[in-house]
């Protein structure tokens, strides 16, 4: 069965930090670019950030930019977001999601396969 899940979501206090990981089952992720995106109910999906497993090249949307960074590990078939400085207004809802072309879009059409999601919550 293909499939993402997603891990390592929590409250946290600004300007605290929190790493999460995105494992992949069913299939590797050598040749595909993972994206990560988050959602706050009422709100269209944002894409955060993006990585392609083929060569490592990594993308961030300007929100999160020096922030957040993104990285993988092909061995455990596992992408990981470590997110430093966090912000109320990143409080959403985290997604990663698969691109088997490797396009590193922020469109969400771009991305075939889901994670269920994991809630990450920034307050004091």
């Amino acid at each position: 069965q293909v499939q993402l899940v997603e891990s390592g979501g929590g409250l946290v206090q600004p300007g605290g930090s929190l790493r999460l990981s995105c494992v992949a089952s069913g299939f590797t992720l050598d040749y595909y670019a993972i994206g990560w995106f988050r959602q706050v109910p009422g709100k269209e999906r944002e894409g955060v950030s993006c990585i392609r497993s083929s060569d490592g090249s990594s993308y961030y949307a300007d929100s999160v930019k020096g922030r957040f960074t993104i990285s993988r590990d092909n061995a455990k078939n596992t992408v990981y977001l470590q997110m430093a400085s966090l912000k109320p207004e990143d409080t959403a809802g985290y997604y990663c999601a698969a691109d088997p072309w490797a396009r590193c879009s922020w469109h969400e059409n771009a991305y075939d396969v889901w994670g269920q999601g994991t809630q990450v919550t920034v307050s004091s």
